[in-house]
């Protein structure tokens, strides 16, 4: 009897390895992982781009990103994704406010406001000129702004 006991706790022993090592080097992990990335990606961000679109990802703010050439009237969008509850209601949270600055995260003189919005999405028209650097001053999920030129150039 003791020696079929210590013979399945020897089995045991060494099945339990076999199967952590295998997920670990493991061949559906980094599948698995790409996949929940790609699922965590704003769909305005995963459309391919146009000729003179800037598009903008990040994860959370405060964030900078930049600095970006613009000249001329874009419509300008944004989305915003909560991965772990596709469902939520957006406007309920922290309103998302973006700004298109001169200087990195220095809102002032030269400023234009991009949103500010608690929701899943957003749109609106502007007129840019110049370097710019795209901040993004308040939001809790992972978003994407995209600029797309309404006039040629």
């Amino acid at each position: 009897m003791r020696t079929a006991l210590a013979l399945a706790c020897l089995l045991a022993a060494a099945t339990v390895p076999a199967c952590g090592g295998s997920g670990a080097t493991g061949g559906g992990t980094p599948d698995r992982a790409a996949a929940d990335a790609e699922a965590a990606r704003p769909a305005l961000a995963a459309a391919p781009r146009r000729a003179g679109e800037v598009v903008v990802v990040g994860e959370a703010s405060p964030a900078t990103h930049g600095p970006y050439a613009f000249d001329g009237r874009y419509v300008v969008r944004f989305e915003q994704i909560a991965p772990e509850d596709p469902r939520l209601d957006f406007g309920e949270q922290t309103a998302f406010v973006a700004t298109a600055d001169r200087r990195a995260g220095e809102p002032g003189a030269g400023s234009v406001r991009l949103f500010r919005a608690a929701a899943r999405t957003g749109r609106g028209a502007v007129t840019l000129r110049g370097r710019l650097y795209v901040d993004v001053a308040f939001g809790d999920f992972p978003y994407a702004i995209r600029f797309t030129p309404t006039e040629r150039r």
